[in-house]
Parts: structure tokens; sequence; C-alpha cells
């Protein structure tokens, strides 16, 4: 390792760093702007700068930029020389000659990395009395708020949007020294991953605007680790509350999952929490109207109902805790708990499970994943249901670049020149869906064709790699040549990736992905990496609750539907809207033949509504439990609130009739991860997680609000002039307030890392502080990451057999299209989220229109085996022929894979108005 003197003080760091990435890693505050840990370094910015010295002789030096300067044996720095502190407190006058005296109104104030740097580089008078720069700001959508004012042309923006995101509407408009980022006209930022602009922008041009319509200073408000609900890949978020109300999410540190950013679904998509109609406390069915009660009354009525009924079954959910899961079916025994899913999901994520039990496959992180040089996307688009991972995706692709410059010596942190000498050089993507996706452009080869002829293709590709795999029929001979192309690109390559998922509704499908990654394991030597497998499931707790219910042999939706039909039975329903999971008939039906309905929920739904007792759940900023994401890692989150009088933890009111109905174990959150841990082998490692007399946990205090907070007293100063004692919290390391062991000293503490709830350091106030809570830049977090993975048992189920295509099927095979935003449950219920949803359409391959006599713009009715609807239709050519492409919040027409029929209903004027042609991507 090269050993390097700064300022008399000799160390050793690791090669191939430059000399800010060794000097933060020291933990020497050495300033910056444009640098930043996952975009490299550009030297933009020219504010880390440093006197480097030829020998020991040498007393003048001269002035290095430490982004740019690589790290070398023997090297004589200094960060204190006076002309290199000089030099940083000229360039930040220089920065602040435009910059506006805004502060005290600027969002960013108190966690402004400009600031932070500012202070740090001892610039405190400003001599410039002249006129400043100004622009007119644009309007980026519901997500940001632009201030052109404040930037500092680091072109941080730029570099993450267009390079790191693959956006493209995000511009340098330059013109001498009037340099402007914006758009080409007002319009909301298009990538999905726009809201990350807040935290990579160091200074206040890109704020968080629903923040802004509520707004209080990050001091002020109080944050919990948590984890985002909304995918199945299980991002660590530090939501924040003030008032009893969550004002926003950002991004929390994780190496081997989300790293530095979020998608905007996760970042924005927490209104649920606020929604107005969420049930506040429990209400009891009286004389045909929902009242509301206290909550001891409701556990009353919950504790009443329960006796006066003898059978009873319990409806689980995959956006539930595992904890909550787990017991309900204590509660009513595991013959009758049901997952809330029908047949065909449930089938689906048990064939998901599988993959990630194949022996000799490794499933990767989505860190792992940027370093795969060969994909296989099969009917899955993950920029929909699983937008961080397309962002892994991404930077997958683009490591082709990076091998070139690796080839030439160029270090992976020169960003230019490794862009320059990567020419656009890409590893090879394959994408199969049924539609076009936002990662085509970058890809080698798509194929756009229904969920029976994709598998086809994957089962031609395990053929092609292995002859001991069967070879599918009928395949035509353009297919043929692709699945070629695709096996030789998987087998060349040094680490291989196939990604697969549950939105095509084509078992098959899952099971051919499975296949494509045992012939590949077949296929290369026994040496080489083992090729990478990743499923993604629909919901955040998917695999969670598919772990929970994968001995039972009927679990499924439908058995509950028909145990209703034998005699009276009463149901309890948990976080779960039917009317999402099954065709409204047969849920209508089901509901009315119940003679209990027993709903906990923390958001309102069609379900709930026709309770008999409502019991209010708490949402996930109030909840503490268990999420186990698509890796198989199960993650645990903490409340960022107090818990509200009248709301509880779905388990929490499970378990209050414990002396009612035989429920143990469920006196703590700790107790009911306890229980989780004895509910099934594979959730063993869960006891890792549990407290102990020596464990840390116990003994330190984690403070959920930065020490600067400054409004407690005044919050309720309105009411009473004395102070109300903070809340308890005996369940977790976290307290309710800002006393608690400092942040710089707890983030050295084993275990604890992964329990901060936001980044602060002293001198370091934006989230920029990261740095300070790892021993390397960019490595994990000192202490251990949030969660583990669990240890699957490894199955091997031999080949599958190939179907053939059904070429004689009647109607066209309906497809539901996952969408980032308007396409998941919780996110919906978010005013910024829904106000950039698309408008819900159905979509078919022109081809398929004269055969039902429709045309673009017409209004349909969609038929299907169990039920109908409207929609208006939209003649699409990137729709592969044969299917109907539905939205995500089309409610059920089939239990199943359903085919369905279509008639116009005339012109509908909302699609025959405003219809952009469609474009790629």
């Amino acid at each position: 390792m090269p050993r390097i003197r700064i300022d008399g003080q000799a160390y050793e760091v690791k090669e191939g760093l430059n000399l800010l990435q060794a000097c933060l890693g020291l933990g020497l505050n050495l300033p910056y702007f444009c640098w930043h840990p996952a975009l490299g370094s550009v030297g933009a910015c020219r504010q880390c700068a440093l006197l480097q010295y030829r020998d020991e002789e040498d007393r003048q030096g001269r002035l290095v930029m430490g982004c740019m300067t690589a790290v070398a044996d023997g090297q004589i720095l200094s960060l204190k020389a006076d002309k290199a502190r000089h030099f940083r407190a000229g360039v930040i006058e220089a920065l602040m000659t435009n910059h506006p005296h805004d502060c005290p109104v600027c969002e960013e104030g108190g966690e402004c990395h400009l600031q932070d740097m500012t202070v740090m580089s001892g610039h405190h008078h400003r001599r410039y009395r002249g006129r400043k720069r100004t622009f007119v700001n644009q309007d980026l959508g519901p997500f940001i708020n632009h201030e052109m004012n404040r930037c500092i042309t680091c072109y941080r923006c730029l570099r993450f949007y267009r390079d790191y995101a693959g956006g493209e509407d995000l511009h340098a408009l330059a013109s001498r020294n009037h340099t402007y980022f914006g758009r080409a006209s007002d319009g909301p930022l298009e990538s999905e991953f726009a809201g990350n602009l807040v935290e990579v922008c160091p200074t206040g041009v890109f704020t968080d605007k629903p923040l802004s319509q509520s707004y209080t200073r990050k001091w002020d408000l109080q944050h919990a680790p948590s984890i985002c609900v909304h995918c199945s890949l299980g991002c660590n978020i530090s939501p924040g509350e003030r008032y009893g109300r969550l004002k926003r999410v950002q991004n929390r540190y994780h190496h081997g999952i989300n790293g530095y950013f979020l998608c905007d679904r996760g970042r924005f998509g927490f209104g649920h929490v606020n929604h107005p109609e969420r049930p506040q406390q429990p209400l009891v069915r009286e004389n045909g109207r929902l009242r509301p009660v206290a909550a001891s009354e409701g556990l009353a009525e919950l504790a009443r109902r329960l006796e006066t009924t003898e059978r009873w079954i319990g409806i689980g959910s995959p956006r539930a805790t595992l904890e909550s899961n787990l017991a309900l079916r204590e509660l009513v025994g595991a013959d009758h708990f049901f997952t809330g899913l029908g047949s065909h999901p449930n089938a689906l994520n048990r064939a998901l499970l599988e993959l990630l039990r194949l022996p000799g496959v490794n499933t990767p992180s989505l860190r792992e994943i940027e370093a795969c040089d060969a994909l296989l996307l099969l009917g899955e688009d993950i920029t929909q249901s699983a937008p961080r991972m397309a962002l892994s995706v991404r930077q997958a692709v683009r490591g082709a670049g990076r091998d070139r410059a690796a080839a030439l010596n160029i270090p992976p942190w020169q960003a230019q020149s490794v862009q320059i000498a990567g020419q656009n050089a890409r590893h090879p993507l394959f994408i199969s869906h049924v539609t076009a996706t936002r990662l085509d452009p970058i890809a080698e080869a798509t194929y756009r064709a229904s969920p029976q002829e994709q598998a086809a293709l994957a089962f031609a590709v395990a053929h092609c790699l292995c002859p001991e795999a069967p070879a599918p029929e009928g395949l035509d001979e353009q297919a043929q040549s692709l699945a070629e192309k695709i096996a030789e690109a998987l087998l060349h390559a040094k680490r291989p990736l196939i990604v697969t998922g549950p939105s095509s509704g084509a078992l098959p499908l899952v099971e051919a992905a499975g296949q494509v990654a045992r012939a590949l394991l077949n296929a290369r030597p026994a040496e080489a990496c083992p090729p990478a497998l990743i499923p993604v499931f629909a919901e955040c707790n998917s695999l969670g609750l598919t772990l929970l219910t994968q001995d039972a042999a009927e679990a499924d939706l439908e058995q509950a539907f028909a145990l209703s039909e034998h005699g009276p039975v009463g149901a309890i329903i948990l976080e779960n809207d039917l009317f999402r999971r099954a065709p409204g008939p047969l849920v209508q039906g089901f509901l009315e033949r119940l003679t209990q309905r027993i709903v906990i929920d923390s958001i309102p739904s069609p379900t709930l509504n026709a309770a008999d007792l409502v019991l209010p759940a708490t949402s996930f900023a109030e909840s503490q439990g268990t999420l186990i994401n698509n890796e198989g890692r199960a993650q645990p989150l903490f409340p960022v609130h107090a818990l509200h009088a009248e709301r509880r933890n779905s388990w929490q009111w499970l378990a209050a009739v414990a002396g009612h109905r035989a429920l143990k174990g469920f006196a703590s959150p700790a107790d009911a991860l306890a229980t989780c841990v004895t509910a099934a082998p594979e959730l063993a490692p869960l006891s890792q997680a549990l407290p102990s007399a020596a464990h840390p946990f116990t003994r330190l205090a984690v403070p959920r609000m930065p020490h600067r907070n400054s409004g407690r007293t005044a919050a309720g100063a309105n009411l009473d002039v004395r102070e109300d004692q903070q809340p308890q919290d005996h369940d977790s390391c976290l307290t309710f307030s800002m006393e608690g062991a400092p942040a710089p000293w707890l983030s050295r503490q084993s275990g604890i890392g992964a329990r901060l709830p936001f980044s602060w350091y002293p001198g370091w106030n934006s989230n920029q502080a990261v740095h300070k809570f790892k021993d390397a830049v960019d490595g994990p977090l000192r202490g251990g990451e949030s969660g583990m993975r669990l240890d699957l048992v490894c199955r091997d189920n031999g080949w599958h057999r190939p179907l053939p295509v059904d070429t004689e099927a009647q109607g066209l095979l309906a497809v539901v299209q996952p969408a980032i935003f308007g396409g998941e449950e919780l996110s919906n219920l978010a005013a910024p989220v829904f106000q950039r949803a698309a408008l819900p359409c159905l979509r078919i391959h022109p081809d398929d229109a004269p055969a039902w006599s429709v045309a673009d713009g017409d209004r349909v009715l969609v038929r299907g085996a169990s039920a109908a609807t409207e929609l208006p239709l939209r003649v699409d050519p990137r729709v592969a022929r044969g299917i109907a492409l539905l939205p995500p919040t089309c409610p059920p027409l089939g239990t199943g894979p359903t085919r369905v029929s279509l008639r116009s209903l005339g012109s509908d004027p909302l699609i025959a108005t405003d219809h952009p042609e469609p474009t790629d991507g």
C-alpha cells in the first residue's frame, strides 16, 4: 500500500485512489463540490486544492487538485499550507460572487454542502458589490423546485442525470459564463430518478417540492432508519417527520442495495401516510354505517367478535410485515391462513423462490449487478417494477467503457477520461418483453413477443448452452438466431446475469429463466465465476409471505372463497384490498357470504369500506417489523412517528386479544421477531438480530433528531408553556429525542452504523456526511449494513420441458403493464406521484385492431373470464401482436392468465384529442 505524508503525518492508503478519496477516507476535511463517489472526478470546481512537494527539501510546493491527482508512494502533501488554504478560499469567493444571499429562505439551508464548504474554507466576508447574474427558473414538475440563481456550475446534476441515469431532457445550455442547467422548455423531468438531483446538487438549485409545501428545517425533523415499501428491492430510506406528519423521504446509504440513489416512487410516494381518508381510529359498523370508536372499544369489539364466531379465516398480505402475517397465521391457524393472492400469483412467487434456491447460481445484490458484463432481461420491465435495479443495469452496460479505460491504465475515478476512452462501448444487454422499455435504447437486441414465445426463446437459449436442456418446438428462424446470439454472449461473459419477474404473468417464463441459469452453469468451466440470477417480486414482502406459506397446499385466495361457501365463517383481512387481487364479482360474493368482516389496514380501500370492524394499522413510518427483499435479505424498519394512541402495528391489534385466543410470543417487537425465527427453518438467521444483554442495541441510545433540534418546546407553546415529556421507545435502540450518544461515536460501534437514521457529522450537515461513517469513501458502512441474507435451502428440480406455443387460442392475451407512477397501491395515494401517472388505457398492436373492429382513440369494452371493464384504446406498434396490454390500475378480469375480447363503444374524447405518437423508451 502506498505511504504518503500529509502535514507531517504518515499514512498508508489504498492503491488506485485519488488524493481527495484518500484524504476523506482518512477522516481529513478537504473541501470539494464537483466530485461524487458514484460519479467520479472531472476537476470542474477547483475546490479540493492541496499543496504537493517534490521532496523534503522543497519549501514552495505546487498546487494540485485532489480529485484529479492519483495517490503515489512517497507523496508529501499539505492541506493546511497557506497557499492551499488561500487558494480554496479564493475559489469559494469567486463562486459566491453570483450566489444570492438567501440562506435564511433557501430550503437547502442547514443541510447545504455549499454552506459547509464555505465555512470549512474560511470564507466569511464578501467583497463583491457588483450586479449578480440572474436566471429565469423553470417548472420541472411536481417533484422538484428549480432555482438556477444558486448554481455554482459543478456539473453534478448533468453528470448524474445524463451519464449515470440515462436521462436526455436535462441540458447544460451555455453562453460564455452563463451556464443554465434545465430543459429546453418547462415540463416534468422525464427520468424516473430525477428526485436524486435534490441530494446530488451541493446547493439549493434543485429542492424537494413536496417538502416545500409544508417546509421544516432538517434539524427540526425526526428521522428513523426504514425500508422502502414500494417494490421488492428493499432500498434503505430515511423518512423525516414533524408535527405528526411525514415530511419527506431521503436516501439512506446501503452499500449492497441502493447506494446513494433512490427512484422517484420511493422518494415521493409516501403520501399514503398523511392521507386525509386514512383510518385514524377503530370503526364499527352500526345501522349500515361505520362509526368511529376509541381503541379500547375497538379491542373489546374484536374480542367479542372472535368469541361469538367459531370459524375464522385469515387473509394476509405481501405488503404487511413478516410479524403481522405470522401473528394472523398463529391466531386463525395455519390451515385457515391464506396469502391474499390468487393461485396464479402464488405459483409465480413460489417459482421465483425456486430460482433463489438453484444450487451453484449466484444471487447478486444491486451493487454486484453493476459488475455484470452480459445481461438478459426476461419478461420484466424493471424500469417500472424495480426501478433501482434498472439503474444498476445501466451501470453494468456502461462497464464496457470502464473496461476499455482500465486496459489503458486510466483510473476509474477519472470520469471524463473514462468516458472518452470508452467511446460509448456497451456490454451486451438483451431484453425480452411484450412491449418497449426505457432500457431498449441501450440494448444490443430486443424481442417483443407474447410471454409464451418469450419462454420458448429462453428455452432455446438454454438448449444452445447445454444440449441436455430440452429444445422448444416451432421456434422461427429469426428467434433461433437471436437465441444463439444470446447464448454466445452469456457463455463468453465473465459475469453473466439473468433477470426475470412476475409482470408478464407467465409461469413458463420464470421456469425458463432458471433453465438458462442451470444450462449456463453446466456449460461454463468449474473455475469460472458462477452465473447470476435475480428475480423481481411484485411487492415489498412477497418473498417473506411466500416463505411463510411455502408448505401450505391450499393458501390461495380461491380456497378462501371456496371455504366461505361451506357454512358460516368470519374473516380477518390484513392490509389487503381484495378487489385488487381478484375479479370484483368474486370478491363481492365472498364478502357477502362472510358472517364477520374484520379489516386491519392503514389506507382507504373498497375492502375496508365493506368491513364490519376496521382496526387502523400503522404505516411503514410508524411500524417496527421485518421485510424480506427479492434477494432474500431480511431487513428491519423502525418507526419515525411515536405510536398514535388509536393506531397500532397490525400484529399488536391481534396480540392484544391473546387472552381470548391462543396467540403467544407477540408481547414486543423482539418477541414477535423471535416467533418469526421459529416459523420456518430458513428464517433462522433472524435470530442474530434478536437483542441480548450483551447486544449493543440494548446499551446505546441512537437519537432520531439532530443535536441542533430547536423547536421541541416551541412546537406546543401555543397550548402550554411547559415542555411535554418525550415519547419513550422501549422496543429499539432509538430515542424520540435529540439526546443520545453522538453520531461520530455511534458510527464506530459494531452493528450500529445501519441504525443511524440520518447523516450528520461536525462540519458536515448535508448528506455528503455519509463518508464519515465508512472506512473507505465508497465502501460499506462501518459496523455493518442493514439486514442479513437468509440461508435458503438449495434445490434443483431438474430440466423443465417447454410447452408448445398455443397458436389456436381465441382472444387477446391480457398482460398488465407495471408502471413506476400510478402502478403501485401505496404510492397512488401520493399527489405528486399521481400527477405523473399516465392516462390509463388499453394498448394493442395495429395488426390486432381490424379483427376486433376497433380503432385508435375508441373507448372499448374489455371482457375477460370473470369480469369486464371499459378503457380507452391506443394502437401502439411497440406492443407485441396478440397482446392486450392493460394499465396497472385495471381491476382483475380473471383468476389467472386471461384472454379478453374487445368491443368498441365509440370514440373516446380524452384519447382522440390528445394522442402523441409513441416513441421507443
